[in-house]
């Protein structure tokens, strides 16, 4: 069954302007959809190098981020789907180049929005928009766009921009082909969902929590300066292994719910 168009006097009204960017660092932009509702609003960061550039997640897909983009790209542009869910990765077919980890490579390339967590009714609800991003837009008529990836990663895989390289961590847990890119110059972690400083979600129908566990017990050995996340604030090494160590203190207990839970954010 779709999910019902109701319209009130909040999402009746266009925005001018769907995207934010804010300036973190030289080389780094924070990307976020701020008429989106918050909690399921991703993060989307551009890291600008000497010779490419780097877009990790590309949001809802619900207006251009390529657009929005333009002025600040002028060079080749990769974009990285730290996995497939419709809010990190619904904007990924209209770049050029696409990366994805190669165990969601395939739910890409079909457009599937099971695995995307947008099969209707799924996750998009009117109500989560503050203000509709086009005229004419429908939450029901949503579509997870199809995209061939153009670069399939694996863990391990370094991505060179010139100045700075990132490595490519597989950490499944959340879904299959979770990723992270890790900075070891820096020690910055670009962590997509998996972990973040808010509810974690390990009981979708994607998501494994032996497999979480075992990616929280690599990421305790890997030095950390910041961790930018794809939802909520960045936050430092102390609270980075304070969110690792609940976790497993919680997890590692005996009696762990493996219940789909797809009530919360993807």
């Amino acid at each position: 069954m779709a999910t019902k168009q109701v319209c009130d006097s909040r999402s009746e009204r266009l925005c001018q302007r769907w995207f934010a960017t804010e300036r973190i660092e030289e080389g780094l932009y924070l990307i976020t959809e701020p008429h989106y509702y918050w909690y399921n609003r991703a993060n989307l960061w551009l890291i600008k190098g000497r010779d490419r550039d780097l877009l990790v997640d590309t949001g809802l897909g619900v207006a251009s981020l390529r657009q929005h983009l333009a002025e600040l790209i002028d060079k080749p542009l990769l974009a990285v789907a730290s996995h497939i869910h419709f809010d990190h990765a619904g904007g990924i077919h209209e770049f050029d180049r696409r990366a994805i980890h190669a165990a969601e490579a395939q739910a890409l390339r079909a457009g599937d929005a099971y695995e995307a967590l947008c099969a209707q009714p799924g996750w998009i609800h009117l109500d989560h928009f503050e203000m509709l991003p086009h005229q004419g837009f429908r939450v029901d008529e949503y579509t997870f766009n199809a995209a061939e990836p153009t670069q399939i990663l694996q863990d391990g895989d370094v991505l060179d921009l010139g100045d700075r390289a990132l490595e490519v961590l597989h950490l499944p847990g959340h879904s299959t082909g979770c990723i992270a890119l890790y900075d070891p110059q820096s020690q910055a972690l670009f962590s997509g969902d998996v972990i973040y400083d808010g509810e974690l979600l390990d009981e979708l129908h994607c998501s494994n929590i032996p497999d979480y566990i075992r990616t929280y017990e690599r990421l305790q050995k890997l030095p950390i300066s910041t961790v930018y996340p794809g939802h909520y604030r960045s936050f430092g090494r102390d609270k980075y292994q304070h969110i690792l160590g609940e976790y497993l203190d919680r997890r590692r207990q005996p009696g762990c719910p493996q219940e789909v839970n797809t009530k919360h954010q993807s």
